[in-house]
């Protein structure tokens, strides 16, 4: 065991697969010599060579579809987008060819390409630096889409995402990266499934990436005022892991599902769909969303009134529970509209 930042983790994960496998090769935009803007890659190209480690042009959709023609040569591209806002430009690629050569060809071409994406917000960053796209990859057949929340979590899954046969997205919560937990590098991850950070009785909390310590944190106030939360790391996003979360609803008869990504088409609304059709007898209340607006990213000053917070969640929990929540205002009355603000949120804050 090991205590290291995720980005240290992700690096760490890079570089074991690097020596695993000589067909692997990275690739991005300033990843060689210095290293990636987050430093995720730093020291590899110095390690295995700027024939493994590949500096690019900035131009995303050559960058994929590059991946795309050394992946049909029998390499494992591994291809780092440096923000979430830039991926658009290589959308084309990733939806039209990535994902679908596999099924055009009845499966004699494999593509074993992975997407490193930072993403998601809370690092003050300006515009197109701040984007949860979860939602267009996952609603793309053909594609696995997973994230991690922990150091140990990503250097398990970017470790199974490059070893896999199929192409993924993996999405790397940017203010997580200098986060620090302990790692287990023989440990192994599974892509299709999720976990139970926190078991709970009272109502299941469904995050992933970012929001699970944000979720975890919600739990621990939570249960200050008797409310025991079990908490969901959904770690794949495509394919969901339908099993761990009916079991859970099923149990706790409440559900909340929360991400940083606006409200509408978004990744909570199929979750909330798929969990009311299958566990609609077992559900004691209605499903509440915690989520971004349904506006364009804000300015870094207005971030933290943009990004799910303890406060939000805390009230979205009150709600679940039935309790009061017509006494007391809330500093998100003006963003969210009615008050709908908690006895949760005044123990919190």
């Amino acid at each position: 065991m090991s205590t290291m930042t995720m980005a240290g983790a992700l690096n760490a994960a890079l570089a074991a697969e690097l020596d695993r496998d000589g067909k692997t090769v990275l690739m991005g935009e300033d990843i060689g010599a210095l290293g990636g803007v987050f430093r995720v890659t730093d020291g590899l190209q110095a390690r295995f060579g700027t024939h493994r480690v590949m500096d690019t042009p900035l131009a995303e959709s050559g960058i994929v579809g590059t991946a795309i023609g050394l992946a049909m040569r029998g390499f494992r591209p591994v291809v780092e987008i440096q923000f979430d806002g830039f991926v658009y430009p290589a959308f084309d690629q990733i939806v039209s060819n990535l994902a679908k050569l596999h099924y055009r060809t009845r499966g004699a071409v494999s593509l074993p390409v992975t997407i490193r994406i930072p993403f998601g917000g809370g690092i003050g960053s300006p515009e197109h630096h701040s984007e949860s796209p979860e939602a267009y990859f996952a609603h793309t057949a053909g594609l696995r889409v997973v994230t991690a929340s922990t150091p140990q979590e990503a250097y398990s899954t970017l470790r199974a995402a490059i070893a896999s046969d199929d192409p993924v997205i993996f999405l790397e919560p940017k203010r997580r990266y200098w986060g620090k937990g302990e790692v287990d590098e023989t440990a192994t991850a599974d892509l299709t499934r999720a976990a139970i950070a926190r078991p709970g009785t009272d109502a299941t909390v469904v995050a992933y990436g970012p929001l699970v310590a944000t979720a975890l944190d919600a739990a621990t106030a939570a249960e200050d005022e008797g409310i025991d939360l079990e908490v969901i790391d959904l770690r794949s996003l495509y394919p969901l892991d339908l099993a761990t979360l009916e079991a859970s609803v099923r149990k706790t008869g409440r559900l909340l599902v929360t991400h940083e990504a606006g409200e509408f088409g978004g990744l909570g609304a199929e979750i909330v769909a798929v969990l009311t059709t299958r566990c609609f007898y077992s559900l004691q209340a209605p499903p509440e969303r915690v989520t971004g607006f349904d506006i364009p990213y804000p300015p870094a000053r207005l971030e933290d009134h943009h990004l799910p917070d303890l406060d939000r969640i805390l009230d979205a929990v009150d709600r679940l529970v039935g309790r009061d929540n017509s006494q007391t205002g809330s500093r998100f009355d003006a963003l969210a509209g009615p008050s709908t603000s908690s006895s949760l949120i005044g123990a919190a804050s």
